[in-house]
């Protein structure tokens, strides 16, 4: 057998080293394994410097800057609010695609597609809520990092283009989570997305908005077409759009380079590329260490909140003929419903947005300063303060405790189980639900733990409107609690009180929790029924 001279020369075991340097150094695109040991040591690197070279040979280090300004890889600097928002639109696009196995859009197959992946399929509920509170952090990460970027005046010269890419991004990461809120195809989605959509009516002249909102719903009401379009608008147009302005975006933050702390610069100057070689840190290792080890942990967070702690909602089946008491949009839109309630749909639903969207692309242009110190920015930020406070106060204005109150003991029953959402006794449970008949006029040293708490609030709950209404009066309730038939438990609720002209009134509503449904809290069996008289109607 011929013996290769490499091994003659060398030996076999230097031989098979050698080859195996040379594969490693091929796979890291220019990293040898010493070299590799020397970065895992944190030993400063040969000249020339070999670990810029995957810089030049990979597309994925191509687009990262070789080295850093060392004033800019400080936490506290950037809170990584960048990197998380794009980490995050990954996250959602591998969960999203898991999704979509199990998923059909179409109003006959969309809820039943939902609760099979909740219950059939192994970590369906999961991903589900992985992908949820991935998009609910997505949206509130681009905001916080829009903020820091506006309080550090980073929008400032040569990065007015940055900023305004930086604006597009925002709409589309809100309007991508808009989009598939109504997926599901649940009660709360259904009439978010129903009154959302109907703001588009607004849009003048009348044919416009008439013209917008058909094509939004694909039909005058909200049903299969409009299912479709918000569907491929969730997986498809709006993540395309996304991925293009982030890489304009990214091109440009390369390109002019991380702002620096403005203390650190002179007033007007930008020096973010000119990083003296005593300040440099290297992406490889430094950087990249930081930022895997800040990914990790962000992850486990993730994954422990939502093992623990968060579970996407899923309300009952989208009924067209029965609206939800309450219903809101999605919390990042609180301010424009808050809007809504104090202002014309066309004045708060189109015009204002519309004027507001174009002074935040505008604002590099609208603040002519030319420092980005704090002390010389006082107008910029108080400027922006008060904008974030009365953003507060209008999405405060746009939950269910501003003007907006049913009558008092419809009040009563939905605070304590509502049409949607979880509620007291449902967090209780069907074993926590003991039978028997509870007036509130009474003392029922009987109940224990989370029941005695629910008779404390539902007593609590009607002596609290009966002093706040004046129609409302004398009130009690009661609360029964029977067995309908085998693992079918019925709650009723029953609700009286005086009128103002000393009328008898009574409210009651009745509810059905099954004992064997795996997610009974969320779209357990239940029934509704309403009934209002007095005495002289009776008669």
């Amino acid at each position: 057998m011929a013996v290769q001279p490499e091994v003659r020369n060398k030996g076999m075991l230097s031989t098979i080293l050698g080859v195996a340097d040379d594969t490693f150094t091929r796979i890291t695109a220019g990293i040898s394994a010493g070299e590799m040991r020397r970065m895992l040591r944190g030993e400063p690197p040969g000249r020339p410097n070999p670990r810029l070279k995957p810089h030049s040979e990979t597309f994925l280090l191509h687009i990262k800057p070789t080295y850093y300004h060392e004033s800019v890889t400080r936490f506290t600097h950037t809170f990584r609010l960048g990197l998380l928002s794009t980490y995050l639109f990954f996250v959602e696009t591998i969960t999203g695609i898991f999704l979509m196995i199990w998923y059909a859009p179409t109003p006959e197959r969309a809820y039943t597609d939902m609760i099979r992946l909740l219950s059939n399929v192994p970590f369906g509920q999961f991903m589900r809520d992985i992908h949820r509170l991935g998009a609910e952090m997505m949206v509130a990460i681009v905001t916080l990092h829009m903020v820091r970027t506006y309080l550090t005046g980073s929008y400032k010269a040569p990065r007015q283009f940055t900023w305004f890419t930086g604006v597009i991004l925002l709409v589309i990461t809100l309007f991508l989570s808009f989009s598939g809120y109504l997926l599901p195809w649940d009660q709360l989605a259904f009439w978010a997305v129903t009154i959302g959509t109907s703001m588009a009516e607004a849009v003048p002249p009348a044919i416009v908005g008439e013209t917008v909102n058909l094509l939004a719903r694909g039909a005058p009401d909200i049903g299969a077409n409009g299912l479709m379009r918000f569907y491929l608008l969730h997986v498809f147009f709006l993540p395309l759009l996304l991925f293009l302005f982030f890489f304009v975006h990214y091109y440009k933050v390369v390109h002019f380079g991380i702002s620096l702390p403005a203390q650190e610069e002179e007033v007007g100057q930008d020096t973010a590329n000119k990083v003296p070689a005593d300040r440099r840190v290297y992406f490889l290792p430094d950087v990249m260490i930081d930022e895997a080890s800040f990914l990790i942990g962000f992850t486990t967070l993730m994954v422990v909140l939502t093992a623990f702690f968060f579970q996407a909602p899923l309300e009952s089946i989208a009924n067209p003929q029965s609206t939800p008491l309450h219903t809101v949009a999605p919390w990042y839109f609180y301010w424009l419903q808050g809007l809504l309630k104090i202002a014309d749909k066309t004045i708060a639903g189109v015009i204002l947005p519309g004027v507001l969207l174009v002074l935040l692309a505008g604002i590099p242009y609208l603040d002519p300063n030319p420092s980005r110190r704090g002390a010389d920015r006082r107008v910029a930020i108080i400027s922006g303060i008060v904008a974030g406070i009365v953003m507060i106060i209008l999405s405060w204005m746009g939950t269910p405790h501003y003007a907006v109150q049913g009558a008092p003991a419809v009040e009563i029953v939905q605070e304590l189980m509502p049409e949607e959402g979880a509620g007291l006794v449902r967090e209780i449970g069907y074993e926590g639900l003991p039978i028997g008949t509870y007036d509130t006029r009474e003392a029922h040293p009987e109940a224990q733990g989370e029941f005695a708490e629910l008779l404390h609030e539902f007593a609590a709950s009607v002596r609290r409107f009966d002093e706040q209404d004046d129609d409302f009066n004398n009130a009690y309730g009661i609360l029964d609690i029977s067995q309908n038939q085998a693992g079918l438990k019925k709650i009723s609720w029953e609700i009286n009180w005086l009128s103002a002209a000393g009328e008898e009134d009574q409210f009651t509503r009745n509810f059905y929790l099954h004992q064997n449904s795996m997610y009974w809290e969320q779209y357990g069996l239940r029934d509704f029924s309403y009934a209002r008289q007095s005495p002289a109607e009776e008669q």
